[in-house]
C-alpha cells in the first residue's frame, strides 16, 4: 500500500489544501511520500518550498501585506483599489471599512501560508533521509532539517506580530487522531514566546556566523539571523501593546485562560536587552558593521548619500544586513523590477508604475541637515508647526545652490555636479533637508538621472495624476531605488531583498537600555544613537555646550521620556518605508489610535502648476482603532474550530 502525507491539521485550525502537488489525488496524478522523498531533487524542492512565506522585501510588505501602506509613511493612490485588486484592501483598511469576513487577497493571508510552511516544514524534519547514491549527504539533510526548524520559529514570531498569540503546533498529528483533537486553542503570548526563544537560542548555537558559499546559500539561516528574530521577538514582548495589555483582557480560550499577558512585566524589558545584546556582541566581534562609504580614499570622511542608497543595492560586500532574500532567482524574480517601477517617476517607469506615493507626514519627519527637526506638528487647519531653530522654510523658492562638501553625489542635475543636492529653485521646503530626505523620497521638480529631466508631480505633468499611477500625496518612495535602473529601457540593476539590517538592532538596543535604566545607560543610549546619525551625515546628540552653540553638535536628552521621543524620531526616519518596521511599531508602542488623529497630508494632487501644487493638502483622516493593532483571523478557521477565539472587535 502506497503512504500519502497526511495534513496536519484539518478543517479550521490550520488552512488546509493540497500541500503543493503532494496530497489527495490518485498515485498516477500526485506524488506519493516515497516518491517525493526517495529523489534528491524533489526533497530540495520541497525543502526550498518552505522558504516561500518568508516575505519578499519588494512585493510582500509593499502590496501582499501592505503593511507600509497601512503607517503614516505611505498612502496608496486611492483609485488603485477601484482598479487593481490587490491594493483594494488597503484602500478599505486605510477608510475603516474592512470586516472580518472580508475576501483576502492569497498572499496576504498569512495565516494561511504561515502554517503551511510550518506544516510543510514538520513533514520534511519528519521524512527527508540521506540519499547518497544521488549525492544528498546526512550532512545536507540535518543542515537542511535544522534551517526548516528555524523557519517554523520564523514563522510563528511573523505571525505573533500580526495576529498576536496562535496555536502553537510542535509537530505532525498521527494520521489517525481524533477531530476534535486537532481543534487548538491560542497558545497564551508568553508560552509561545518562550518556545521560539527556546528554538532560536539552541539553533543560534547551531548555525555558523556566516554561510560556506554566498553564491548559493543567499538567505539560508546563521547565527545572526537566529539571533535578530529572536531579538524582535523580545522587543515585542516587552513593548505596551503585549506587556500587560489590559485591552484584550476580553480575548480568552474558552477555557478562560488570557492569551495577552494582562500584567504589565518590566523584566521583559531586560529580556529584550539581553537579547538585542547577543547580537550587538556578535555584531561588534567583527560580524556586522553599518555599510559606510567614503569620499576620501584615507577613508576618513563618510559619504552619507553613497552609504544610504548602497546599503540596498550593493549584496555582494555589505556588512551590515543581516538577513536578506535572493529575489534575484526565486519564483518572486520580477520583485525587484515591479518595484523599481513603482519607486521611478510615472513618466519614466517603462509602463504601469510610478505611483508608491510617501506623505508629507513623512517629508516633514526628516531632520534639517543641521540635525533638528523642522515641524513639531501641525495646527488644526493643517498648517504646520515650525521648530524656529531649525531654518526650516515652508514656502518660496531656494536662491543658491545647496551643496555639500562630504559627498560625491552627482544627481541633482543634468552636468552631474558632485556634491550639488538641490539646485537654486527648489522649493524651500526640500532645501537643507538631511541626506536620509533625498535618499528616500522623490519630490516635485527634482532631477531624474537616467530619465534626463526634471520630476512633474503636479496634475497633468508627466509624472503626476489624474491617473491612479501617480503618487496621490505629490511625493513619491524612492528608498531602495537601484540607481543604475531605468525601466523604461527595461534596464533593471540587481538587488537584495533586505528583511534585516545591524541598524534596526542598534535602535532596538538604545530604546531597550532606555526602557531598562535611562540614567545608568544614557552614554551608551547616546552612542548607538549617535553612530545612526554619523553614518546619516547629521550632527550628533552631545551635552558639550561648544559643540551645540556652533551648529556642530545637537542637545541630548535630558529625561527618560526627552530620550525615548529622540529614539523613536530615529526610527522613523532611518527605516522610512522599510518593510514592516514602522507598522510593527507603532503598534508595538500602542501610539498608532493617537498618531492616526493627525490627517494625513500631502501636496495638492490636483494643482495645475507650481503656484497650486504647492500646498498642504488634507488627503486622509485615517480610520485606525483598537482592534486595528492585530489582524482579524479569517472566518472560515473561526467557525471550523470552536476553540479559537477572534481578535478583539472583529
Amino acid at each position: 500500500m502506497k503512504k500519502y502525507i497526511f495534513p496536519l491539521i484539518i478543517f479550521g485550525l490550520l488552512a488546509v489544501s493540497s500541500c503543493d502537488s503532494f496530497l489527495d489525488m490518485e498515485p498516477d496524478d500526485r506524488l506519493t511520500e516515497e516518491m517525493v522523498f526517495s529523489d534528491a531533487t524533489r526533497c530540495r524542492s520541497w525543502q526550498a518550498a518552505v522558504y516561500s512565506t518568508v516575505p519578499n522585501m519588494f512585493y510582500g510588505y509593499v502590496r501582499d501585506l501592505g503593511v507600509t501602506h497601512l503607517t503614516d509613511d505611505c498612502q496608496i493612490n486611492p483609485m488603485q483599489g477601484a482598479s487593481n485588486a490587490a491594493w483594494r484592501r488597503i484602500v478599505s483598511l486605510n477608510n475603516g471599512s474592512i470586516a472580518s469576513n472580508f475576501s483576502l487577497a492569497a498572499n496576504s493571508n498569512i495565516w494561511n501560508k504561515a502554517y503551511k510552511s510550518i506544516r510543510s516544514a514538520y513533514i520534511f524534519i519528519e521524512k527527508a533521509k540521506a540519499l547518497p547514491d544521488q549525492n544528498l549527504t546526512e550532512e545536507e539533510v540535518t543542515r537542511m532539517k535544522m534551517e526548516c526548524r528555524f523557519l517554523i520559529a520564523y514563522y510563528y514570531e511573523l505571525l505573533l506580530e500580526l495576529y498576536g498569540p496562535v496555536p502553537l503546533v510542535k509537530g505532525l498529528f498521527a494520521s489517525n487522531a481524533d477531530t476534535k483533537d486537532l481543534m487548538l486553542p491560542r497558545t497564551p503570548a508568553d508560552e509561545l514566546a518562550q518556545w521560539i526563544d527556546d528554538e532560536l537560542t539552541e539553533l543560534a548555537a547551531w548555525f555558523p556566523e556566516e554561510v560556506e558559499n554566498k553564491a548559493t546559500m543567499m538567505g539560508r539561516p546563521t547565527k545572526g539571523m537566529c539571533l535578530a528574530v529572536r531579538a524582535r521577538l523580545w522587543m515585542w514582548m516587552a513593548s505596551p501593546l503585549m506587556n500587560g495589555n489590559t485591552d484584550y483582557a476580553s480575548i480568552k480560550n474558552p477555557d478562560g485562560s488570557n492569551i495577552f499577558p494582562q500584567t504589565e512585566d518590566p523584566s521583559k524589558w531586560n529580556k529584550a536587552l539581553a537579547a538585542v545584546k547577543d547580537l550587538i556582541d556578535l555584531a561588534e566581534s567583527g560580524r556586522y558593521s553599518l555599510y559606510k562609504e567614503y569620499k576620501d580614499e584615507a577613508g576618513t570622511i563618510i559619504d552619507p548619500f553613497k552609504s544610504l542608497q548602497q546599503v540596498f543595492v550593493n549584496y555582494s560586500s555589505n556588512p551590515e544586513i543581516v538577513w536578506f532574500a535572493d529575489d534575484r532567482t526565486s519564483a518572486t524574480a520580477e520583485g525587484y523590477k515591479w518595484y523599481n517601477r513603482l519607486c521611478t517617476p510615472r513618466g519614466s517607469a517603462g509602463g504601469s508604475g510610478g505611483y508608491y506615493g510617501a506623505t508629507v507626514n513623512l517629508a516633514d519627519a526628516f531632520f534639517m541637515d543641521n540635525g533638528l527637526s523642522p515641524i513639531d506638528g501641525y495646527y488644526p487647519n493643517g498648517e504646520p508647526i515650525i521648530n524656529p531653530a531649525s531654518g526650516y522654510v515652508d514656502t518660496g523658492y531656494s536662491t543658491s545652490d545647496y551643496v555639500r562638501s562630504d559627498t560625491s553625489y552627482d544627481m541633482a542635475d543634468a552636468a552631474r555636479t558632485p556634491g550639488l543636492i538641490a539646485p537654486k529653485g527648489t522649493y524651500n521646503m526640500n532645501v537643507h533637508r538631511e541626506p536620509r530626505f533625498y535618499t528616500t523620497l522623490w519630490y516635485n521638480h527634482e532631477w531624474i538621472p537616467n530619465a534626463e529631466r526634471y520630476t512633474a508631480y503636479y496634475s497633468n505633468g508627466v509624472d503626476g495624476g489624474p491617473t491612479h499611477d501617480a503618487p496621490y500625496c505629490g511625493v513619491q518612495v524612492r528608498k531602495m531605488l537601484n540607481p543604475a535602473t531605468n525601466p523604461q529601457n527595461a534596464v533593471y540593476g540587481l538587488q537584495p531583498a533586505v528583511l534585516m539590517r545591524l541598524a534596526e538592532f542598534y535602535l532596538d538596543y538604545a530604546e531597550a537600555m532606555n526602557e531598562v535604566d535611562y540614567n545608568t545607560n544614557r552614554a551608551a543610549i547616546l552612542d548607538y544613537i549617535n553612530r545612526i546619525r554619523e553614518r546619516a551625515g547629521i550632527p550628533l546628540y552631545s551635552d558639550d555646550a561648544s559643540l551645540i552653540a556652533a551648529g556642530k553638535a545637537v542637545k541630548a536628552p535630558d529625561s527618560q521620556d526627552e530620550m525615548r521621543t529622540v529614539i523613536r524620531k530615529e526610527w522613523r526616519v532611518e527605516f522610512a518605508a522599510e518593510g514592516s518596521v514602522r507598522y510593527n511599531n507603532i503598534r508595538r508602542w500602542k501610539i498608532a489610535e493617537d498618531l492616526f488623529e493627525t490627517p494625513i497630508y500631502g501636496m495638492n494632487f490636483g494643482g495645475t502648476n507650481d503656484a497650486s501644487f504647492f500646498k498642504r493638502t488634507l488627503i486622509q483622516t485615517r480610520v485606525f482603532q483598537k482592534k486595528h493593532y492585530f489582524w482579524f483571523i479569517p472566518l472560515t478557521y473561526i467557525n471550523n474550530n470552536p476553540n479559537l477565539v477572534q481578535n478583539l472587535g472583529w
